[in-house]
């Protein structure tokens, strides 16, 4: 048995609540390494044998898991994520059962590729410290229309800008509807708006403890597409699909508690920052250039990193500054936060938490103070200006920052050796295939010059 027998009144529970709803399948959900949904459907038959940790897959069948020769596996619920909730407008068959899984290797032990697992990993070494970690992502997506087919094409849905009201943003009544569906799903909401690119939208949902915010950002992602494609739109995580616009960004606010208190405040400080704080910002900036392939895992994604949109391209912080990798947005007290600003919603949740969270501890741990904070506007420096900071470029592309992740024991010890090679194996494929592909643009710039 995988589970102790204090876990038998939270099966009776969830058996008892889908028998209520009277739903015939239940949705086992799980992620692989580069962050993709993954899902198990059973019957209600095979319940008493899910809940038990029993049911086997085909891990060789899923990127990064196990090899053809070690392919068992099991996927073993995490009972506190149960849910039955609609998935789209309306009732009925539209709602469903889903709970989040971890994966188990054959010898029934957790298996060291899993994301939730290595962030289950990290939350435990903050827990050993006497730390809590809570994340708030932001999530911005844009929405495009469907072919007849039913395909996505690149026709954007609007020419709405930053807040615009309907009629000009098109988006509005998805965005309600993705929003509602979310409520039911037991998300707290924020905020919604329209963002600053055509198209393009943000919802911000409450802070939650991590592991659950990842869970929630895996959900948040299937609700967009599910609602959207309802409305007849097709919503993309693409970070940059639009040169000359704004893109998309995964903004994680975090803070650490301890007895349920923040402790990144310090009334007494000049800007309320406690010291611990500091040497969280110090380890995130230490291994800003090391966790930026989790951050920022495409070769899209450094698209987005280039000046005048709003997006961090040196490595430094700043309490205003939207340019910066680290800004430390005005609340205080319970409010005080950290926004690492460089990731975007093609990352893998589970192991972006995990990366930024064990960059931070290694920073308490080493008491690693950040350099001093910058509060000029970034684009407008010159390079003598922001050597006076000590103030280093972000990687430009996936390349430099696989290079800079091969280069970090700590980005490699919070992966552990499976999920290390097999991330960074895949992505310095995607790069090479990338540089072999000839491109529009170099027919158009090159073909009538030469």
């Amino acid at each position: 048995m995988l589970f102790d027998d204090s876990e038998s009144h939270k099966k009776n529970a969830i058996k008892e609540k889908i028998k209520k709803s009277g739903h015939e399948f239940i949705r086992l959900q799980f992620t692989d390494i580069f962050g993709m949904s993954k899902n198990m459907a059973i019957t209600t038959d095979e319940l008493d044998k899910a809940l038990d940790g029993e049911l086997m897959f085909d891990g060789s069948s899923i990127d990064g898991f196990g090899r053809i020769e070690e392919s068992d596996m099991y996927l073993v619920p995490d009972l506190n994520t149960f849910e039955s909730v609609p998935w789209r407008p309306g009732n009925g068959s539209e709602e469903i059962s889903n709970i989040f899984c971890n994966v188990y290797g054959r010898d029934r032990k957790p298996f060291r590729g899993c994301p939730r697992q290595i962030l289950k990993l990290a939350l435990a070494e903050a827990e050993e410290m006497g730390f809590n970690l809570s994340v708030g992502p932001e999530g911005e997506f844009f929405l495009f229309h469907l072919d007849e087919n039913g395909d996505p094409t690149f026709d954007i849905h609007d020419e709405a800008g930053y807040f615009d009201l309907s009629p000009v943003d098109k988006g509005e009544s998805a965005r309600r509807d993705i929003i509602l569906t979310m409520k039911k799903y037991g998300f707290s909401i924020e905020a919604s708006h329209h963002e600053v690119a055509p198209g393009q939208h943000e919802i911000d949902f409450k802070y939650e403890e991590a592991l659950t915010a990842a869970d929630k950002w895996m959900s948040f992602k299937q609700i967009v597409k599910n609602i959207a494609h309802h409305h007849g739109l097709y919503a993309s995580f693409i970070p940059k699909p639009f040169t000359g616009e704004n893109a998309n960004a995964m903004h994680c606010n975090q803070s650490l508690s301890r007895d349920g208190k923040n402790i990144f405040y310090d009334a007494n400080d000049t800007i309320g920052l406690s010291k611990t704080a500091r040497y969280y910002i110090g380890g995130l900036i230490e291994h800003a250039k090391g966790i930026a392939a989790i951050c920022n895992p495409t070769i899209n994604s450094y698209k987005r990193l280039v000046p005048g949109y709003e997006a961090p391209t040196n490595i430094t912080w700043s309490r205003s500054n939207r340019s910066a990798f680290i800004r430390i947005p005005d609340s205080r007290g319970e409010g005080t936060r950290v926004e690492l600003r460089t990731p975007d919603p093609t990352a893998n949740p589970y192991l972006v938490f995990a990366v930024m969270l064990r960059a931070g501890l290694d920073g308490i741990k080493n008491k690693i103070e950040p350099p001093s904070e910058c509060s000029e506007n970034l684009y407008n420096m010159t390079e003598k200006d922001k050597n006076s900071f000590s103030i280093e470029k972000y990687p430009r592309d996936l390349f430099e920052a696989l290079e800079y992740m091969k280069q970090d024991e700590l980005v490699k010890d919070t992966l552990g050796q499976h999920a290390f090679n097999v991330f960074y194996n895949t992505k310095l494929k995607e790069w090479q295939f990338y540089q072999k592909e000839v491109h529009k643009w170099e027919i158009k710039q090159y073909l009538k010059r030469y």
